[in-house]
């Protein structure tokens, strides 16, 4: 089960930030975004439902709109809007920052990170300074902006989740409510923005978009949700390292994208990056908690 869980959330996790383009060929942005995490979230709901397991309380639906909105919005809907212009694997690097911003958000709360964590924050930012000075990430400013927030509003969202209340509902009920409110946020604000669905989508974006959906947002939540209840945090959270080189090989391959001399540099420095932060959080964990259980 371990492996299973692991070779979804590295495949197909890694896989999303391309399919997203391609479902994107008939869906704008963040009307994509909004459809798909509505879908999701109710699908989860009708699940928990179906089960007769207790649905969210007041308390989870009223946490759930400033989360829903940081992490499905802000960080998803985000990456989506910058990924009209700027490559998926260029996208899926920056966006693999984010464990470092929660790292540097950790050492603003008090937590003292220890020298490989500050290695792997400045690696990983040294890494994005590369690719912000060469043409690789500057394709459109505003793009660039947007993809630079995504991390930042998924730390976000990631660290009111911990301060979220639990609920009968449990994680899945939890999850479920964040993106069913995400979903509404990223399509409402897309109507704002002015997209509107033109044409019926193609084939090709339609079967995107139900991958997004069954693969990339229920069955890879899930193999996650099951790593962080059955695994230490430092092999639950490996996918971090693992997305960025699989997506940019991926863009490159299927998608046609460019590789840049910045984009092979950073990659890679940012996979380094990221496991040597969570590695050492992870280890310094263990450490306070002494052995596990098995």
């Amino acid at each position: 089960m371990t492996l299973a869980s692991l070779a979804a959330v590295y495949v197909i996790w890694g896989s999303t930030y391309l399919v997203m383009r391609f479902a994107m060929v008939g869906f704008p942005p963040l009307l994509m975004s909004g459809v798909r995490f509505i879908i999701a979230g109710a699908v989860l709901l009708g699940f928990l439902a179906a089960r007769g397991a207790p649905l969210p309380d007041r308390r989870q639906w009223r946490s759930a709109v400033p989360i829903g909105a940081l992490l499905f919005v802000g960080g998803n809907g985000f990456v989506a809007l910058a990924e009209v212009h700027i490559g998926s694997g260029i996208a899926a690097v920056v966006v693999a920052t984010m464990p470092l911003w929660m790292a540097l958000f950790a050492a603003a709360s008090g937590e003292r990170p220890s020298p490989r964590e500050w290695l792997g924050i400045g690696l990983g930012f040294a890494a994005v300074a590369i690719l912000s000075s060469s043409g690789d990430l500057r394709a459109d400013l505003g793009s660039t902006v947007v993809l630079l927030l995504a991390p930042l509003a998924w730390s976000a969202g990631s660290i009111l989740s911990r301060r979220a209340p639990a609920g009968a509902a449990g994680l899945l009920g939890t999850a479920a409510a964040q993106m069913l409110f995400g979903g509404i946020g990223a399509l409402l604000l897309g109507l704002l923005f002015g997209e509107r669905m033109t044409a019926m989508p193609g084939t090709g974006s339609i079967l995107a978009m139900v991958y997004l959906i069954v693969f990339g947002s229920l069955l890879t939540f899930s193999a996650y949700s099951w790593l962080l209840r059955n695994t230490r945090p430092v092999l639950a959270t490996s996918y971090a390292f693992v997305n960025p080189l699989l997506a940019v090989a991926l863009g490159a391959a299927l998608g046609g994208e460019a590789l840049g001399w910045a984009t092979v540099v950073a990659a890679p420095a940012v996979a380094l990056a990221v496991a040597l932060a969570v590695s050492a959080r992870g280890s310094r964990r263990a450490r306070a908690r002494g052995p596990a259980l098995r």
